[in-house]
């Protein structure tokens, strides 16, 4: 099927994994080819990772005490970092979704720590852990599988760690309410993937720091050396130095674009705009039904059985539009629309008009 040229939009990348990088910032990346393949030990990259720093610290209006971490690996890392260096006995994990399962089951196989207490909500919805006598609450501020946006906020006692992958340049977030938002920048920050980002708090520092006094911890998964090399503006092994390049043009985009408050509602614009056509037709529902947890970054649209959805999906493909499929385990009759950061909210305006053309010839 031939969508008709005047209705595509001008960029049809709209993934909730890697998501689309803007030409500028790959014209940025070619125009510093010059620290392509030198030294991350050397002036020009520890300066490269000192800019990133210092804009993420002005883009969340950092607290006085926080620092940005960073270190080789995406946040899958992070789940297992944090389990040898930051709960020191239980965790508790809110549970609604395929990235914050994992979290949980890391901490579950340590054979150092005891069972977690997880709190699950069934895919769609929210689950954040109650307050116990867990020492670490983790969960994710945005589900990229499902669509789901949590409440972020602290809860008992012990270090609050908050999954920030998908949310990170997308939603708005108080940091003091965190001791650890950790995130990788292949979504909203528009970069690649291997590395992994964090603001820590003063406790997050503290609690890693006792821990490793104790307990054997793989130098690669040692908080505390991450902590260490960050504040060289280094990491422990090589990173991904067209990655680093990717990320400073996308925040330096972003302050100039107004900060995270224009940017997140940038993407409240496009995500609006797919929840309002799902609203409009009878074929198609938001996946999530709280309107309130609706994420704003990542829409998931349920498809009526008599259409197939992966059948429109092939069809949009064919015709330059990708990566609008739904997360693979969850098995639904579904799509899932990246509003990320970078999309602009006239190509997601364009995409509901293809959809109407593509399903309507399904009937």
């Amino acid at each position: 099927m031939q969508i008709p040229p005047h209705l595509l939009p001008q960029d049809g990348r709209f993934g909730s994994g890697p998501a689309k990088v803007r030409p500028e910032a790959l014209d940025y990346l070619v125009s510093r080819s010059d620290v392509l393949g030198t030294s991350h030990r050397k002036p020009p990259v520890r300066e490269l990772v000192g800019r990133v720093q210092s804009m993420l610290a002005e883009l969340y209006a950092m607290p006085d005490g926080y620092e940005v971490v960073l270190g080789n690996g995406g946040a899958s890392l992070v789940w297992d970092m944090a389990t040898f260096s930051l709960i020191e006995e239980k965790s508790a994990h809110g549970v609604f979704g395929e990235f914050s399962r994992k979290f949980a089951e890391a901490s579950r196989k340590a054979p150092f720590l005891g069972e977690p207490d997880v709190d699950e909500a069934p895919a769609g919805s929210v689950a954040v852990p109650s307050a116990g006598d867990a020492d670490v609450h983790a969960w994710a501020h945005n589900e990229t599988s499902t669509g789901v946006m949590a409440p972020v906020r602290r809860v008992g006692e012990g270090l609050t760690l908050v999954d920030g992958t998908s949310a990170a340049g997308g939603i708005e977030v108080e940091l003091a309410d965190t001791d650890l938002y950790y995130f990788a920048p292949q979504k909203n920050f528009s970069s690649d993937g291997g590395l992994w980002l964090a603001f820590a708090s003063p406790a997050a520092v503290e609690r890693a720091e006792r821990i490793a006094t104790g307990r054997w911890i793989p130098q690669m998964l040692d908080f505390t050396t991450a902590v260490a090399n960050s504040r060289k503006q280094q990491t422990l092994n090589t990173p991904s130095i067209a990655t680093l390049l990717l990320l400073e043009a996308q925040l330096r985009w972003m302050l100039d674009l107004g900060g995270l408050a224009a940017v997140a509602d940038r993407c409240r614009t496009s995500s609006d705009i797919v929840y309002r056509w799902a609203d409009a037709h009878d074929f198609a529902t938001p996946f999530v039904e709280d309107p309130s947890a609706r994420s704003s970054v990542v829409a998931t649209i349920d498809l009526d059985a008599s259409i197939d959805a992966a059948y429109v999906i092939s069809v949009l493909r064919d015709n330059g539009i990708v990566d609008v499929d739904p997360y693979r385990s969850l098995g639904r009759n579904q799509l899932r629309i990246g509003c990320y950061a970078s999309v602009e909210p006239s190509d997601v305006a364009a995409l509901t008009d293809c959809l109407n053309y593509v399903i309507e010839r399904c009937h």
